[in-house]
């Protein structure tokens, strides 16, 4: 039945999707999601050449999955200058093409810094794409300067904010949110927080969380969430579903299987029907699962990345970074055309070093 809608174009619901978690239809779910991705985008997968920046791990916040924060003074605990930034961004051999930012709420730093970090890094990089601050971070800079959403918005977009990465959604079902992150603002104010920034003219990600204390229903029901909201707004660029890692967590347990991860990378595309890219982040998949979701409705790899640090203290068993080349081969072996992109998703005018096989 839900095939039979896929076919004719038709949404499926919110009941009707649990079928798309059933591992007996593996296969059939795979073939789904890579048809719709592909009549989207063809053959075409993307990747960017970009680079994150963590500015700070010292957080006022304990996130129960979390393993990256620390406290004030904290043995490990680190803070960049807006110099150190610059510094690492004039660094990098590649030229990038998107700089993502996200850390901590420190509870020293005043909306100020957070502007300068944008100015500073706009000042040296004009053609950059900006993508900076998860909603948490906005709602946090809302808090400590009295100032409303649409004004730290406002401040950050003057200052030469492109977009907003997708960081905070976690998952948004309310009882599970307050056994993951109870610190955290809740799901109504991640949606509402984004909400905002589409309004303004600000573009967004979106993502989840899964694999942890969540159900089934509950990834259906961030999934609706999510789909509704792009109805009312179309704001959301793309969606990456997040993969649970458990090492140095309050948490523990497990790490997500192969399977799972495919089948909810293919549940995504065919629920969200009105997001044109769905990412299989390989930082968190590892690259040969990154690589087989390619055939279960991604069309995005993300990109170069270059010193992620935010999974790997959480064990993450991938690299820090991966090159061009290494992106390219791993989209071509999936029978697909590497298409490098800016952080627009606007394809970059450079000649794919690997062609796709025949």
């Amino acid at each position: 039945m839900i095939f039979d809608k896929l076919l004719q174009g038709e949404r499926v619901s919110a009941e009707e999707s649990r079928a798309l978690f059933y591992i007996d239809r593996f296969h059939d779910i795979g073939a789904a999601a890579n048809e719709l991705a592909e009549k989207r985008h063809g053959k075409d997968v993307y990747y960017v050449l970009n680079r994150h920046i963590n500015p700070t791990n010292i957080c006022i916040n304990r996130c129960r999955f979390c393993a990256f924060s620390r406290s004030l003074r904290q043995e490990d605990a680190f803070e960049l200058s807006i110099e150190e930034i610059i510094n690492k961004l004039k660094g990098d051999s590649l030229q990038i093409k998107e700089v993502h930012i996200v850390g901590g709420l420190h509870p020293q730093w005043g909306i100020d810094h957070y502007v300068g970090i944008i100015k500073a890094v706009r000042e040296h990089l004009p053609a950059i794409t900006i993508k900076a601050y998860s909603a948490v971070e906005i709602d946090h800079l809302s808090r400590i300067s009295g100032l409303d959403i649409d004004r730290v918005l406002t401040l950050l977009k003057d200052a030469g904010l492109d977009m907003l990465p997708g960081g905070g959604a976690e998952i948004f079902a309310p009882e599970i949110r307050k056994r993951l992150c109870p610190e955290k603002i809740s799901g109504e104010r991640w949606l509402y927080i984004m909400e905002r920034a589409h309004r303004l003219g600000i573009r967004s990600n979106a993502t989840m969380l899964y694999g942890h204390l969540e159900a089934i229903e509950d990834r259906i029901d961030h999934l609706i969430k999510l789909r509704d909201l792009q109805d009312r707004t179309g704001g959301f660029q793309a969606f990456i579903p997040l993969s649970y890692h458990p090492v140095n967590t309050d948490i523990g347990g497990d790490y997500t299987g192969g399977i799972d991860d495919l089948l909810t990378i293919a549940a995504s595309r065919i629920i969200l029907d009105n997001f044109d890219h769905i990412k299989a982040y390989w930082v968190m998949l590892g690259e040969k699962i990154a690589q087989t979701a390619l055939l279960f409705g991604a069309n995005d790899l993300d990109g170069t990345v270059i010193e992620e640090k935010i999974t790997h203290s959480a064990g993450a068993l991938t690299t820090q970074s991966m090159s061009r080349e290494a992106l390219e081969r791993l989209i071509v072996r999936a029978g697909k055309v590497p298409v490098e992109r800016d952080g627009f998703y606007r394809p970059v005018s450079t000649v794919a070093t690997l062609k796709p096989a025949s």
